[in-house]
């Protein structure tokens, strides 16, 4: 169903190369080349579906403005998490060097406000205007607390509303409303996008520690080793003997040797990893509920459709663990 738009996405996003200067155009082409789900362009289009086959323009350049705040997002996180690999491919930092990535993250964000200004009413750029800076927000709060061993859940909850649902919620508001749908729906297609945002967040980061990297395409078990504390780190390091507490707040604060298999041990024989797993789903139900009383719409049924592709990602990484 989505073929005919990612086509046009794809293909807008190539006519956007041309728009940077002719220095870093390789660069550019290189990021867009390794963006890889594409899951925030699907909300788009999902949000504001029309009907099969009919590819709306205005969806087409709300996803690619979306996509490519996510790409300059993704440049930053590698530098962050000094990771060698995203999408089964070397990082745009482990390329070019950390200096350039910074930069051509930069460049991203602000071509992204550029597209975000074509459009004619000014609510589309307000609107990806201030994700983008709570994006940033949240990259700063991140980096701010890497290596924090006693990081409070409230601010690792605030950390990924910020960094990542906020994306997932501006790209359901937007393709909702450039659809001319009314705004009550709008409203609750942004929630469903908020709630689903920090479902998949945290199914990330427990991939992070239990996902298989050709899977998944990117370097793992970075969050221990780089001081990220994670929802299921900050459970375990909760209720942890004072003793083995304060082991693992050194490996996370760097003062000690990570040994990853053992906590990885631990989360699950404490039932912590069940426990996320639980908690993801709650939020997936959270984003359902929103999207009830538009039970009959075609559109909040594909949105549906998203959430359940995301539960069975998180069923089929609890069985395999368990068989583990």
């Amino acid at each position: 169903m989505l073929q005919p738009h990612m086509q046009a996405l794809d293909a807008y996003l190539g006519e956007q190369i041309a728009s940077f200067e002719p220095e870093i155009r390789d660069f550019v082409d290189y990021c867009i080349d390794t963006s890889g789900k594409r899951i925030r362009p699907s909300l788009i289009f999902f949000s504001g579906w029309n009907s099969e086959g009919s590819v709306n323009k205005d969806l087409v350049q709300a996803a690619t403005v979306v996509e490519t705040v996510h790409l300059a997002t993704l440049v930053h996180d590698d530098i962050m998490d000094e990771a060698d690999v995203r999408r089964n491919r070397a990082t745009v930092a482990r390329n070019y060097g950390n200096h350039t990535a910074v930069l051509l993250g930069d460049a991203l964000f602000s071509h992204a406000v550029y597209l975000a200004t074509l459009f004619p009413t000014t609510e589309v750029c307000q609107r990806v205007a201030e994700s983008t800076r709570k994006v940033c927000t949240g990259e700063i709060l991140q980096t701010m607390q890497r290596g924090d061993p006693d990081l409070p859940l409230e601010t690792y909850y605030r950390v990924i509303d910020l960094k990542t649902a906020e994306l997932f919620y501006v790209s359901c508001y937007l393709g909702a409303k450039l659809a001319g749908n009314p705004q009550d729906y709008v409203d609750a297609s942004g929630k469903f996008g908020r709630h689903l945002g920090i479902a998949y967040q945290i199914y990330d980061d427990l991939t992070d520690l239990f996902g298989a990297q050709e899977k998944i395409g990117k370097t793992l078990g970075t969050d221990i080793e780089t001081g990220k504390a994670t929802l299921p780190l900050i459970l375990m390091r909760e209720r942890l003997p004072q003793e083995e507490a304060d082991v693992l707040r050194e490996a996370l604060s760097g003062k000690g040797t990570a040994d990853v298999p053992h906590w990885l041990s631990k989360i699950k024989s404490m039932g912590i990893f069940d426990e996320s797993i639980q908690i993801v789903r709650d939020e997936i139900t959270k984003a359902r509920n929103e999207l009830a009383p538009y039970e009959n719409s075609e559109a909040a049924q594909l949105l549906l459709t998203l959430s359940e592709l995301l539960w069975n990602q998180v069923e089929a990484l609890q069985s395999e663990q368990a068989s583990n």
